[in-house]
């Protein structure tokens, strides 16, 4: 049995027989898929005062210094209170921006008490210097800053060693702590596609709450290619519910609702899929400015009619129309109405198959889309 055959038999799980709880059918399924998008994730971000932790919450959200909505960066401690910075992709998605510990307001043995600990996911602390023993958990950052200092003092530089110094000087100065398995993460805000961000990102998600990982997968920054397919993998996924809200919908015998519904359910999926890969206007701007890569760059290696476009259930249908595949499962849905006994199971099972097929086609183009801008920002050769 293919997945495909597997997904339609699975909407007799929601009801599918009985006409009378289609409905509740749809919305327990949209009641399902909105707990999934709104699981607040609180990401707590601290460390030692001029560290670049306001830098890294906006290398986090993906947006840069400039940006009115940016944490205020500067070389002495801008953050003065717990300070709330909602992803501005995702916004059950929190990166807290935390006093410098050891501070007048917030001394190191009442820290954690004073902000809350209680209330967050989880803590990065960031220290631009070994650690010491106010820190307890370990992103080194400004490793760039590091690498190009030795790079000039150094007659035979090597990357890779020095990188390895500074991980094993930040370990041992944990251990002599007290800090028996230390993991330290060297990261670059600027550039966090380089060093251990990819690391740090799989430790997370190995140690978060199952319903929590979609939520810190999907607000990621894409970093490399792994990390687009992953969501690409996550979000298809999710295809099989918003095709079964589809069939059941399609059950109503009302002319013209479902396909109301499924131009509805395409267009704010396409806009999600969208925003995740971050090929809205917005985010291809800050990685044009982040990258230093001309937007028009960015834009011409695209391919899908879906990339840098805004998504309006106009566009959706123009793009159904131009698929004669789909505009023959549409037509099929509609005739079968008309067929008795099994003319509205018929309509159900062509309903879903429509909203998945079309789901998945669009998934595929905007998956493939992230591909080509990450490798062109980056300036790398890497092939589809």
């Amino acid at each position: 049995m293919s997945h495909l055959d597997f997904d339609i038999l699975m909407i007799s799980s929601f009801g599918i027989t009985m006409k009378k709880s289609h409905a509740e059918g749809a919305a327990k399924i949209q009641d399902y898929l909105e707990k999934e998008k709104n699981t607040p994730l609180n990401i707590a971000i601290t460390g030692e005062t001029g560290s670049g932790k306001s830098t890294f919450v906006n290398a986090f959200r993906g947006i840069d210094n400039i940006d009115k909505r940016a944490a205020p960066t500067g070389c002495v401690e801008t953050t003065m209170e717990v300070t709330p910075y909602p992803h501005p992709k995702h916004p059950n998605v929190t990166v807290w921006d935390l006093p410098g510990v050891g501070t007048t307001k917030f001394p190191a043995d009442k820290y954690l008490e004073n902000v809350g600990f209680e209330k967050f996911d989880f803590f990065i602390i960031i220290s631009d210097t070994r650690f010491r023993e106010n820190d307890f958990y370990f992103v080194r950052s400004k490793i760039d800053n590091d690498l190009q200092a030795e790079g000039k003092s150094q007659r035979e530089f090597d990357a890779e060693r020095t990188l390895k110094l500074i991980k094993e000087n930040c370990i041992q100065g944990l251990q002599n702590e007290g800090v028996l398995s230390p993991q330290v993460f060297l990261v670059s805000s600027f550039e966090l596609h380089l060093y251990d961000f990819h690391l740090l990102h799989e430790t997370l998600e190995r140690e978060l709450p199952a319903h929590k990982r979609n939520a810190l997968l999907l607000a990621m920054p894409n970093i490399n290619l792994e990390i687009i397919n992953k969501k690409k993998e996550a979000l298809q996924a999710k295809i099989k519910y918003y095709a079964s809200v589809s069939a059941l919908i399609a059950s109503a015998p009302v002319a013209g609702l479902s396909f109301a519904t499924d131009v509805t359910i395409l267009a704010e999926t396409i806009r999600m899929y969208q925003v995740t890969f971050g090929l809205d206007c917005e985010s291809l701007e800050n990685l044009a400015r982040t990258a230093r890569v001309p937007l028009n760059d960015l834009k011409e290696v695209m391919t899908s009619p879906l990339a840098a476009k805004e998504i309006s259930k106009d566009l959706v249908i123009k793009l159904l129309c131009l698929s004669a595949g789909e505009a023959a499962l549409m037509a099929a849905e509609e005739g079968s109405r008309f067929s008795p006994l099994i003319g509205f199971p018929l309509a159900m099972t062509f309903s879903f198959i429509s909203t998945y097929r079309a789901l998945s086609t669009f998934l595929n183009m905007l998956a493939e889309d992230a591909h080509r801008v990450f490798t062109k920002a980056l300036g790398l050769n890497t092939s589809l």
